[in-house]
C-alpha cells in the first residue's frame, strides 16, 4: 500500500521549479495569515504585550487583565494568533503562558524585506537598523 501510494504522490523534488513556486505560495499564506491576525485592535495588542515581554512570556490570564477583555474574548483571539504561528504557548501546571515566536516575526520581516531595495542592501539597512532592539 504505501509504495502504491508513493508512486500517486511522489516525494517532491527541492530543485524542481514547481516546489519553489509552491514553497512560495506557502510563505504568501503564512504573511496573509500573520496579518490577518494582526489586523485586529486586541489581537494586535497582545502581539506587542508578547514582544515587550520577551522570552518570559505572558500567562494568559494576565494578558486578559492587563488589556481589560474578558477571558473567553482573549481565548479567542489567543487561538487567532496560534494558529497564525506568531505567538506559541506553554502550560505549566494549570496555567498557559504565552511567547511570541520570533523566529516567526524574522520570517515575516524577512518575506517582506526579500526583495528590498532592488538587490541593493545598503539602501535597506536605515530600515533594519530601526527596527533593530537595542537590547
Amino acid at each position: 500500500m504505501l509504495q502504491s501510494l508513493a508512486r500517486i504522490f511522489p516525494k517532491p523534488q527541492l530543485d524542481s521549479a514547481i516546489n519553489i513556486k509552491y514553497s512560495r505560495y506557502m510563505e504568501v499564506n503564512r504573511a496573509l495569515s500573520a496579518f490577518a491576525a494582526l489586523s485586529q485592535q486586541t489581537r494586535l495588542d497582545v502581539f506587542r504585550l508578547l514582544i515587550k515581554a520577551g522570552p518570559d512570556g505572558v500567562p494568559a490570564g494576565e494578558i486578559a487583565d492587563r488589556l481589560e477583555v474578558r477571558q473567553n474574548t482573549m481565548s479567542a483571539n489567543l487561538a487567532v494568533l496560534l494558529n497564525s504561528g506568531l505567538v506559541r504557548n506553554e502550560r505549566h501546571g494549570r496555567t498557559i503562558r504565552y511567547f511570541a515566536d520570533f523566529d516567526a516575526v524574522r520570517g515575516l520581516l524577512a518575506f517582506l524585506m526579500e526583495d528590498c531595495c532592488g538587490g541593493r542592501p545598503e539602501l535597506c539597512q536605515p530600515v533594519i537598523e530601526a527596527i533593530a532592539c537595542d537590547c
